[in-house]
């Protein structure tokens, strides 16, 4: 007899919630703020926002971060999402868990390199410090 994975009523309380049901809270709060921002706030940019578009240091963090975090989401959409039976005949599950190891690995660091270049551009260069901490900073 074939048992699963995830056998039904056997799920903690924590599992069904985390796994149920947060993503769809996560889903909800994110296309409804998105919604009302757009609605309501269109017009609240300010004009020292746009300083955050300074080049130094932009360009090689901006780009290594969204190399690395599109790797990781096409990785996972095609990984997850992808029947076995479409890619067995040409792709052995064992190269498929190693390229996902090791590209997986790959886009995982330059995501880390990325992210840690732009916060460090972030609360170094003057001009792309928030308004509050620069108000702070200065007195």
């Amino acid at each position: 007899m074939s048992t699963s994975v995830r056998e039904v009523g056997n799920d903690s309380v924590s599992e069904r919630f985390f796994y149920d049901i947060y993503p769809y809270i996560c889903a909800t709060v994110f296309f409804l703020g998105s919604w009302l921002r757009y609605d309501y706030g269109q017009y609240t940019w300010r004009a020292s926002s746009s300083q955050m578009l300074d080049k130094r240091g932009m360009v090689i963090w901006s780009n290594l971060f969204h190399i690395g975090i599109l790797g990781i989401f096409f990785g996972h959409l095609f990984g997850m999402l992808t029947p076995h039976w479409m890619y067995a005949w040409f792709l052995p599950v064992a190269a498929k868990q190693l390229m996902a190891m090791v590209l997986g690995g790959i886009c995982g660091v330059l995501t880390l390199i990325g992210g840690a270049g732009l916060l460090w551009r972030r609360l170094t260069i003057s001009a792309c410090v928030p308004l509050p901490l620069r108000r702070i900073s200065s007195s």
